[in-house]
């Protein structure tokens, strides 16, 4: 009985080690349009979904991100740990105006800020802003955002 009881807690702890270190893939997804350039992102809304984010993805297509969403509108920092994708940060207003962009490098506990209370984050691969024009002031639209 002993025996199988160490086995079991041997699986329980390898599964959770496991489970650990995989993407979430399964989060609830919507459309975001920023003008006229359109984005799949996947919702994280609860606080796993978001300590999780976008970590131990080796890929993740063009047009897709991760928009966090938050309760309440606060000064919110990210940072990169386990994160394998160089990633762009928008920090968004509660109208989808675009407050400020922070640049993160791969696998760093550096901290990236917003420069104001927001309740979203929108993660992209690094340069999808860049290469859309999209900078501090420019709107996103989608059904998270108030008009």
């Amino acid at each position: 009985m002993k025996r199988l009881f160490l086995t079991l807690l041997m699986a329980l702890s390898a599964a959770t080690a496991n489970a650990q270190d995989t993407p979430q893939t399964n989060l609830p997804r919507i459309k975001l349009q920023a003008g006229m350039h359109q984005m799949d992102v996947q919702v994280a809304q609860t606080p796993d979904q978001r300590s999780i984010g976008l970590m131990f993805r080796a890929e993740m297509p063009t047009h897709e991100g991760m928009l966090f969403v938050f309760e309440q509108p606060s000064v919110q920092c990210f940072w990169m740990k386990n994160t394998l994708l160089p990633l762009t940060a928008a920090f968004v207003a509660d109208d989808g105006t675009i407050v400020n962009l922070a640049d993160m490098k791969p696998q760093t506990t550096d901290s990236h800020c917003s420069t104001k209370p927001v309740r979203f984050v929108l993660e992209m691969n690094q340069g999808w802003f860049a290469k859309k024009g999209l900078k501090a002031g420019s709107r996103l639209a989608g059904v998270a955002f108030k008009p």
